[in-house]
């Protein structure tokens, strides 16, 4: 792993190392254009064939989104075998150990119970001369969510992104995600029931995200999707973004660990671990102003990989985007990690509280060293769909106003309208719009 001092390459380079566009390397991967190549028969790009796929479901429906199915995803059925049914239901309830599913309903009570606390409120003020300003914060109608399946099984993000959605009191939540040999995991199934998903579509890729947008006689259209995705997923969402609305644009997971001298270098190491397992592409960073600490960590990394059965995926990571680097001090081992704005960040220090105010761009923050990184993904409550590759800076972690708009109110009573007329008209007139002044004035006379 490697080990930079900020003293010895300078801050430009470390802030150069941090701000790196892993989601660009993804997009552009040769390996990509050359599996399009072999499965269409043309050189494309991963942008290319989603314009190709979303544009083609948007104009053929349920005959494009089987196709594709058939094509990428090697499953062959029918429009009506899309819906998950009942019986698929009672067969996971069957085949799932019931201890995990426990598990599973405490997750989401959790989750519940924080995203309670997120729900604002619509309001009314009263005015001069008996005028009425306001808000409404209404739920959106119907949204879906994706969630990965094939090689992996992901029921935590069914938690993550429908109970948000069902506490804003969104009328009707849908989900898409690829079956694996024709089926879901059963604890996906059990979670999206608990979570208060509605249908379930066993489909996958960017054609169910165009699917979702756009709707087709099979699958209904929804006003936003949200939930993770491989590079087609993501730039499906992209593409299909401003026909429904989309939560972000993820790319691989982050962490970034502060940590001081007293931070445990076995906690450090299983820290950026938790992150690297997830994929080759992923970033797991630790900044500390400890030269010991950076040391052990990667000796402890070292050791901790051999026994990891994900070993293969974490050492490509490890290799790639693993990363140590030694400050001068401690806030600037801070200030680096706010330029980082990672999805994940851990302060690994004696006063960890102390120093989160200096946090300014992170998706979640977890402080101490009882604050591992899988505590937020799967129980804490506060939801793990975080921004990634530094746009923490701007977005937003998924939350309840995610499915919710808000809608403004205006009522004025006519001396109240009379009191501000000339105002508006001169306003309107400075900016050439007659029509606009003469609804004004017409009330004024």
């Amino acid at each position: 792993m490697r080990i930079i001092r900020a003293k010895d390459v300078g801050e430009q380079e470390v802030e150069r190392l941090l701000t790196k566009a892993a989601f660009d390397e993804v997009e552009l991967n040769p390996k990509i254009r050359e599996a399009n190549k072999k499965l269409f028969g043309e050189d494309l790009s991963a942008a290319e064939l989603v314009r190709r796929i979303v544009s083609d479901v948007r104009g053929k429906g349920d005959e494009a989104v089987l196709h594709y199915t058939k094509l990428i995803d090697k499953v062959d059925c029918r429009a009506e075998d899309l819906l998950v049914t009942e019986e698929e239901y009672e067969a996971a309830e069957q085949e799932a150990d019931p201890a995990v599913v426990e598990s599973l309903r405490k997750a989401a009570a959790n989750v519940r119970k924080y995203h309670e606390e997120q729900k604002p409120n619509s309001w009314m003020t009263y005015r001069e001369q008996g005028s009425i300003l306001g808000q409404a914060v209404i739920p959106l109608d119907r949204v879906g969510i994706y969630v990965p399946g094939g090689t992996a099984a992901y029921p935590s993000s069914v938690i993550m992104n429908a109970v948000p959605a069902s506490v804003a009191g969104v009328r009707e939540i849908i989900m898409a995600v690829p079956p694996k040999n024709g089926k879901i995991n059963p604890y996906v199934l059990l979670a999206a029931r608990e979570a208060g998903v509605s249908k379930i579509f066993k489909i996958g890729g960017a054609q169910a995200i165009a699917a979702m947008a756009f709707g087709t006689e099979t699958i209904p259209r929804v006003d936003k999707i949200t939930g993770p995705g491989n590079i087609f997923v993501t730039l499906a969402k992209k593409e299909v973004y401003g026909h429904c609305d989309i939560d972000m644009l993820a790319g691989p997971s982050e962490i970034l660990i502060v940590a001081d001298e007293t931070a445990d270098p076995v906690y450090t190491a299983a820290d950026m671990l938790s992150q690297a397992e997830h994929d080759p592409l992923a970033s797991s960073i630790v900044i500390t102003d400890s030269e010991e600490l950076a040391k052990k960590t990667a000796e402890e990394a070292e050791k901790q990989l051999a026994q990891l059965p994900r070993q293969e995926i974490a050492r490509a990571s490890i290799e790639r985007n693993g990363l140590i680097i030694i400050a001068e001090d401690i806030m600037q081992a801070l200030r680096f990690a706010n330029v980082s704005a990672p999805e994940h960040m851990e302060l690994l220090t004696k006063e960890p509280f102390q120093l989160l105010p200096y946090v300014r761009h992170a998706g979640a923050v977890f402080l101490g060293a009882y604050s591992p990184e899988p505590l937020g993904d799967y129980f804490a409550g506060p939801n793990h769909v975080l921004p990634t590759g530094g746009t923490a800076r701007y977005y937003s972690v998924l939350n309840v106003e995610t499915f919710m708009k808000r809608t403004s109110i205006i009522s004025y009573t006519q001396p109240a309208l009379s009191a501000v007329s000339d105002d508006i008209i001169r306003l309107a007139e400075s900016e050439g719009l007659q029509a606009h002044a003469n609804a004004i004035r017409i009330r004024k006379e």
